[in-house]
């Protein structure tokens, strides 16, 4: 029982952030086509009840459908990729990504020193 719970709040934190993510960064209830055309097909005006009641479906909807896309992913990716072990993660931070991340620093903090006005000096 205590497994079946533990991915049970592993999948709960999985939903949740893809909601979160989904509103936050992907524009949440944003439709493409703007409300004025959905009156216009409809031949109602913009703010008539049956626009506002549609426009807020389809908002719901399609911030369901761009988590759903995101948990997708999430699961696509965690059933796909390799398990890795903790050395070498470990391994991979300090050897490889710690050295690239100074370069970055360090090109960076060169590129604002030598080019004040480009670089946002």
């Amino acid at each position: 029982m205590k497994f079946a719970l533990f991915y049970l709040g592993s999948y709960i934190n999985l939903v949740l952030s893809a909601l979160l993510v989904s509103v936050l960064y992907l524009g949440g209830w944003g439709f493409p086509l703007p409300v004025e055309w959905l009156a216009g097909w409809l031949g109602q005006p913009v703010d008539a009840p049956l626009v506002q009641v549609i426009t807020a479906s389809v908002g719901i909807v399609m911030t369901v459908l761009k988590a759903y896309l995101l948990v997708f992913l999430a699961i696509l990716l965690r059933w796909t990729t390799p398990r890795v072990r903790i050395d070498q993660l470990l391994d991979l931070g300090w050897k490889f990504l710690l050295p690239i991340a100074l370069v970055n620093l360090l090109v960076t903090a060169g590129l604002k020193l030598a080019f004040p006005a480009v670089f946002g000096g």
